[in-house]
């Protein structure tokens, strides 16, 4: 079927930056959105970012001016480049890529999730 295996996670000091990576392998005719989420402790799953097949994107407000969402189709991965970390963006990330198959349906999966701890 399909993979999707997440990569970059780590821990960073606060005003630094990190790039997490999401890679889907597997039997793939195209893939739409793709996106992530993230979880912190105590606080329920919240979007992040997503980037359609378009390019058309989206962010969060506490993403935006500081995160970059981007995708590689060739390489079936997304990407999300952190800048300015604060110490509130701890979290366990996640990816998620809507593929769509032989079939011509789409299905959500999504990666293990890669924790970001951001503190001095």
């Amino acid at each position: 079927q399909v993979q999707v295996v997440e990569s970059g996670g780590g821990l960073v000091q606060p005003g630094g930056s990190l790039g997490l990576s999401c890679a889907a392998s597997g039997r793939i005719f195209d893939i739409r959105d793709m996106g992530w989420y993230r979880q912190a402790p105590g606080k329920q799953r919240e979007l992040v970012a997503w980037i359609a097949n378009s390019g058309r994107t989206y962010y969060a407000d506490f993403a935006k001016g500081r995160f970059t969402i981007s995708r590689d189709n060739a390489k079936s991965t997304v990407y999300l480049q952190m800048y300015s970390l604060k110490p509130e963006d701890t979290a366990v990330y996640y990816c998620y890529q809507d593929v769509v198959g032989i079939s011509g349906t789409g299905e959500y999966y999504w990666g293990q999730g890669t924790q970001v701890t951001v503190s001095s």
